[in-house]
């Protein structure tokens, strides 16, 4: 149990609440706020962090990409701690995991609209696709013959899907509404959450140059990698502060400005590292910087 614990990559978690949290205190602000949709939402969220961890830990093994060189946690397959069949087997169990949660989701979210009818439909059809787009995607950044992680792609699908998928999708089954400022929070989410994958592409950049990973740091170098992590961080603050602009009703929706002295030492420490090994301990202090980060944008929707 304790391998399959740390196949789990647990420190990557709390990240990955931080699009519900924000959908949801949107959807506070707006009077839709849902409990059970809040719940199921993270709980389907965690599940599809923990199979991306658990399929990356197997894919890069399958695919030759985990050597003793690397930086980071220790792999459980890489290191025979879990066999690739066991390994296998643990991903279909947390698919089969996460898509009973994302039905349970759905449903909760349409009992507020007459449920799953004829009527709700196309609505459905879309969350379905989304859903099991999500899983794939999961799977498939280092799963398979051609993964999309090695062309330099990751960083889309992380936007895409902890971004903007998560944070409007779960404002939207709380709500059921959509209006276009909510891309600019959603926006913010998603810089983070490619900034820490970025930060994890940096550390590891030696070892992906040497068994052919293509990640954007690869494909572009240190240097432009460095800038790009300076807007990934930047960017959710001025996405954030344009949206408060927008949509102002008191102070303390500034209050996410708060998480910015965090936010700026990881900058720092990124324009000035001179060993990628030094970026190891900056990944906990992003991944909980993004998280301060987000919830301090509910606190201030909610107070507001």
């Amino acid at each position: 149990m304790k391998y399959w614990i740390e196949s789990m990559r647990l420190r990557t978690l709390p990240l990955a609440l931080a699009n519900t949290i924000t959908g949801s205190a949107l959807a506070w602000a707006a009077g839709a706020f849902r409990w059970p949709v809040l719940v199921l939402a993270a709980f389907t969220t965690l599940l599809l962090q923990i199979l991306s961890n658990m399929a990356n830990d197997y894919g890069d093994f399958k695919n030759g990409k985990d050597t003793a060189e690397r930086i980071g946690p220790r792999r459980m397959v890489q290191s025979g701690k879990i066999s690739p069949k066991a390994m296998l087997r643990g991903i279909v169990v947390v698919v089969v995991l996460a898509i009973v949660s994302g039905v349970w989701l759905l449903v909760e979210g349409f009992s507020n609209r007459a449920g799953l009818t004829a009527d709700n439909l196309p609505l459905i059809i879309v969350f379905a696709v989304l859903g099991l787009g999500a899983i794939t995607a999961a799977i498939r950044y280092t799963v398979g013959k051609n993964p999309y992680g090695y062309k330099a792609l990751g960083d889309v699908f992380v936007f895409l899907f902890f971004g903007l998928v998560g944070v409007i999708g779960t404002y939207f089954l709380h709500a059921f509404h959509f209006r276009w400022s909510l891309l600019l929070p959603a926006s913010a989410i998603g810089f983070l959450s490619v900034g820490v994958l970025n930060l994890n592409n940096l550390r590891d950049y030696e070892t992906d140059k040497k068994t052919g990973k293509r990640t954007l740091v690869v494909a572009f170098g240190v240097p432009k990698a460095r800038l790009y992590h300076a807007f990934l961080l930047l960017g959710a603050y001025v996405a954030v502060s344009i949206f408060t602009l927008l949509e102002y009703s008191g102070y303390w929706q500034w209050i996410f400005w708060a998480s910015f002295p965090l936010m700026f030492k990881n900058l720092r420490a990124v324009q000035t590292f001179t060993q990628h090994v030094q970026l190891f301990p900056e990944l906990k202090r992003l991944s909980m910087a993004s998280l301060l980060f987000a919830v301090l944008l509910a606190l201030g929707l909610i107070i507001q």
